[in-house]
């Protein structure tokens, strides 16, 4: 017998997709998230937006909510921008069902640039629809396909640092949307140098973190050790 791994699950795109000799719709993740879930010694499974996925967090040790297009703005009460984009309903409606089950079951959370605003909304908080319009720049999404690299600060004191470190890290960017108004119970926990909240984390939860940037394109990456960590099934029970 091996030694068990907590079972991360990690939500995915569902997106048109071409590989080997096929292209059609897919159910699919970037790679760097399951190599990172693997190396900080979980076992990454990844879940669809398909079906009834909330009951599941009765079977995982954690949950990661990965990045992906924008929400749909009638969750927060607004209309859409025209700059929002890649809204998935069908995605939103799973992963809202999925972080409020684990946030209801204390199960460990981790939600990556799309994941912060699921878990930020869910809470009823609102979004920035295009950042650019905010911040007067577009350095938190530079290129279609080409992540930024911007400093972010991390508050003394919060979760956050415990994992990362106070003080400035640096982060890979690749967002153009933001927090706009807080969720209930959440906190800042990090923002950029021109204001931009990059990561929240929730009062009274075990660890329900969510950053804005992408940790997963890094190969050290202490959150995936943190979350693994916070999912092992003796330090949850």
């Amino acid at each position: 017998m091996g030694t068990y791994r907590p079972v991360i699950g990690i939500t995915c795109y569902v997106e048109p997709a071409a590989f080997t000799v096929w292209r059609m719709t897919a159910a699919l993740l970037p790679y760097d998230y399951v190599e990172r879930v693997a190396a900080a010694g979980g076992q990454p499974v990844i879940v669809p937006p398909s079906g009834d996925p909330a009951p599941l967090v009765e079977r995982l040790d954690g949950l990661i909510v990965a990045g992906g297009g924008d929400l749909d703005p009638a969750r927060y009460g607004a209309a859409p921008h025209d700059r929002t984009g890649y809204v998935r309903g069908f995605r939103d409606e799973a992963e809202f069902a999925l972080v409020g089950a684990a946030l209801a079951a204390g199960l460990p959370l981790l939600g990556i640039c799309r994941g912060l605003q699921v878990l930020n909304v869910h809470l009823g908080g609102t979004l920035h629809q295009h950042l650019p319009d905010v911040v007067g720049h577009a350095a938190h999404a530079p290129a279609p396909g080409e992540f930024g690299h911007l400093p972010v600060r991390v508050a003394e004191g919060s979760k956050l640092a415990g994992v990362l470190g106070a003080g400035p890290a640096d982060a890979a960017h690749y967002h153009h949307q933001a927090v706009d108004r807080l969720g209930d119970g959440l906190t800042v926990s990090a923002v950029a140098e021109d204001g931009t909240v990059e990561a929240v984390e929730l009062a009274g939860h075990p660890f329900a973190l969510g950053v804005q940037w992408h940790p997963e394109t890094s190969a050290d990456s202490p959150l995936f050790s943190a979350l693994v960590a916070s999912a092992a099934p003796a330090s949850r029970w």
